[in-house]
């Protein structure tokens, strides 16, 4: 990103259906949207800052991030989409996967695809470094607020991994998840791990933007890394609470994914 540029970039968030976010990053003028579930907001959002829709990143197939994207292409039809390449889908697209690079030109923004099965076996994100080192990461539903997505195609050894790649992303990226979860997510993660003050801490300031309506994304790597147990599965704390002993870490991400399927 060019330093002039950084102060005209904005990522605001649009709210759809019951939890899911809509990133919007626009510059004054052009947009880019992640994940458009639903049309409706999108377009709203983009009449009311006056902004053209330039491309559409998608992370995966699920229809909650996919929905608007047809009503949106015939309202700007020059718009570029961006979906993974191991997914099918009937829209005109570019498909993309690791170790692609899309270029947002619009922007002086590049972002690497990364390639995160788990959540679905196609799934990926889109990482971008920025002069000021913090870097943009839109994650679908692959790592949440102090949680992660549910299994729906791949294999926990599959997810572990993925999100052992985002874990080793520079800690002051900044994350963009697509649902609201972080609560819920934090009350199960002080249940395994109620020592972290980290995570008492992240409490209390989320109980308080949400007291406020307001959105508890973004988050940053650093963040999730000190409060989120699927990223935290070397934690003897957690190891104790889950009762495992001398056991890998893939062992206890999984037993912590099946009691959070149940949580």
């Amino acid at each position: 990103m060019i330093e002039g540029m950084q102060h005209h970039l904005q990522i605001i968030p649009i709210s759809a259906f019951k939890d899911n976010y809509i990133w919007l990053m626009h510059n004054g003028r052009q947009a880019v949207v992640v994940d458009p579930g639903d049309a409706v907001p999108v377009l709203e959002n983009l009449q009311h800052l006056n902004l053209t829709l330039d491309s559409i990143l998608i992370t995966h197939h699920h229809h909650d991030h996919i929905g608007g994207v047809d009503t949106l292409l015939n309202a700007y039809p020059e718009a570029v989409v961006y979906a993974p390449k191991l997914e099918k889908y009937a829209f005109k697209h570019r498909p993309v996967g690791e170790p692609d690079l899309v270029q947002l030109t619009t922007f002086d923004l590049q972002f690497s695809v990364i390639d995160l099965p788990g959540h679905t076996l196609g799934h990926i994100a889109y990482y971008a470094t920025q002069a000021d080192g913090k870097n943009l990461l839109f994650c679908g539903d692959t790592l949440f607020g102090a949680g992660c997505g549910r299994l729906f195609e791949g294999s926990p050894a599959q997810m572990y991994q993925s999100l052992q790649k985002l874990a080793a992303l520079p800690t002051e990226t900044q994350v963009y998840c697509t649902h609201e979860y972080t609560l819920n997510n934090i009350h199960f993660a002080l249940s395994l791990e109620p020592n972290n003050q980290a995570l008492v801490e992240r409490l209390e300031q989320t109980q308080k933007i949400r007291g406020m309506n307001k959105p508890s994304l973004r988050s940053s790597i650093a963040l999730e890394r000190a409060t989120n147990p699927f990223l935290r599965c070397f934690s003897p704390e957690i190891q104790s609470g889950l009762q495992l002993k001398n056991v890998d870490n893939l062992k206890v991400f999984s037993t912590m994914r099946e009691l959070k399927n149940h949580y």
